[in-house]
């Protein structure tokens, strides 16, 4: 390490002609110099671009083959997204998670982080101030005759590496870009929580629909086995008619237990994203689901802007690109300027006094003469942290639209499933109408009800799970639009 430094010192500023003003023109001097080569400075390394990423224009599977009808603005997601689908009881749940979600805690302390580590950087961009203060006692020889003294001293010293080639410079664009990052992350967070609990919701109010059908079910068929044993005892109807009528009711009420427990399970995964314990959370039946609303999809490119894990993996690209120019400013010499100043006396008395005062004011430049390959090894390790995080950002874009195209194909066929469903349910309800009356008529036996019921039934949740599933798609497509997350 080569180390020249260049001072002047002084001992005593009351022999400094006119009260040390050479020493302020030094000042002066060296100030002006370090302005100017700080102007002149360069910041080396590449200046970042952002790595080229095909997305089309236009989504394949977008309603009509278009993102959205000529004729009509364009229209953005709101931040408060779940006020689309109009439900009292989730917009509450949603303005309660924020408050007690601990990974969103986990996140708003890394941001936190990453927002110092952006006030440490800059840091490097200011000059240090330091102040300090002895007292010491020397002497000579074993006896009290050895002309012991004292040494009083105070100084303060100003230290500033003026950032020539940029690393400092580099070193806060990287911290910058670290920060942005770290606030996509939070959003990328908060937006994943938000689209988990709006279908933990659903799940649990489809759920509910299905714990009232079921119990309604119930007491149809409790009926019915009653009504098969007063047949069995007029001679109208077998013991395996009977048999028939309580397999299905007992099969039935094992479905409902099923379906209890899952539903339990669901509750608490909501009170845990509520920051709740378990069993102090509840949610009261009753409430039917809401309507399917309308989503703006856009066009592909807004993904870059809009989705937040999208522009977290571009700042971290961004990121790697100015610590190439960190590693790459280590080849350069680094220059130094530090000034101090101060009283130094023998005796307290005169310790602040003029002849006690002193001073030094100098430059020092140093430079790594040989290293044994580290700063090259050091720019290539930069470099190839750049080229892993561009592939990392092309890779999430294509997954966000991959996302979205599969939110798109999944929502268009369940609304046609829907409507499938809804005729099925129909017929089906229609056929155990007929088939029950037949039944009662004697023109059919009783395993042609079981059958007619056991459709009808299978029909009945199948529509009210392709409701919920079209609910839970459309929160998965909110969220893979990015959910009004918008990149500044």
């Amino acid at each position: 390490m080569a180390d020249p430094v260049f001072s002047r010192h002084g001992v005593d500023a009351a022999q400094l002609p006119r009260g040390g003003r050479p020493a302020r023109r030094v000042v002066r001097a060296l100030l002006s110099s370090v302005v100017v080569l700080a102007l002149a400075g360069c910041a080396v390394g590449p200046d970042y671009q952002r790595p080229v990423q095909d997305v089309g224009v236009a989504y394949a599977n977008a309603p009509e083959g278009r993102w959205i009808p000529a004729d009509t603005p364009p229209r953005a997601l709101p931040a408060d997204w779940w006020a689309l689908f109009g439900d009292e009881v989730l917009d509450s749940l949603m303005e309660r998670m924020p408050h007690g979600n601990l990974d969103l805690a986990r996140a708003e302390a890394q941001f936190r982080e990453a927002r110092a580590a952006l006030s440490s950087a800059r840091a490097g961009l200011l000059p240090t101030l330091g102040a300090a203060g002895s007292m010491s006692r020397a002497g000579q020889g074993e006896s009290r005759t050895g002309n012991p003294a004292n040494t009083y001293s105070t100084s303060v010293t100003v230290r500033w590496e003026a950032d020539l080639w940029g690393r400092v410079r580099r070193d806060v664009e990287a911290a910058r870009a670290g920060q942005q990052a770290s606030a996509a992350d939070l959003a990328a967070m908060r937006l994943s929580l938000q689209s988990t609990l709006a279908q933990a919701y659903f799940g649990v109010r489809a759920s509910q629909l299905q714990d009232a059908l079921l119990g309604r079910t119930l007491d149809e068929y409790a009926r019915a086995l009653e009504m098969t044993r007063n047949r069995l005892a007029a001679g109208v109807a077998s013991p395996a008619d009977v048999a028939a009528a309580s397999a299905q009711l007992d099969q039935t009420r094992a479905q409902r237990i099923r379906l209890g427990w899952q539903r339990a399970q669901q509750i608490h995964a909501i009170a845990v994203l509520l920051g709740q314990v378990p069993a102090s959370f509840h949610m009261a039946a009753g409430a039917d689901l809401p309507d399917v609303p309308e989503v703006p999809v856009g066009v592909p490119s807004a993904l870059l802007l809009r989705r937040p894990d999208v522009a977290g993996a571009e700042r971290r690209v961004a990121q790697a690109n100015a610590r190439i120019g960190v590693a790459q400013a280590a080849w350069f010499p680094e220059l130094t300027l530090s000034a101090q100043g101060g009283y130094q006396a023998a005796e307290f008395a005169s310790w602040l006094t003029a002849p006690a005062r002193f001073w030094t004011l100098g430059p020092a430049l140093a430079m790594s003469l040989f290293d044994g390959g580290a700063r090259a090894a050091a720019v290539a390790s930069a470099r190839a942290a750049y080229d892993a995080q561009a592939a990392a950002y092309r890779k999430t874009v294509l997954d966000a639209l991959r996302e979205v195209e599969d939110a798109l194909v999944q929502s268009q066929a369940l609304v046609a499933e829907q409507a499938a469903r809804d005729r099925a349910l129909a017929a089906a309800r229609e056929t155990l109408r007929q088939v029950t009356n037949q039944y009662r008529a004697g023109l059919v036996d009783y395993l042609s009800v079981v059958q007619a019921q056991t459709s009808a039934l299978s029909a009945e949740q199948a529509a009210l799970d392709v409701r919920a599933e079209r609910l839970t798609t459309s929160t998965k497509l909110i969220a893979a639009l990015g959910g009004g997350y918008a990149f500044d």
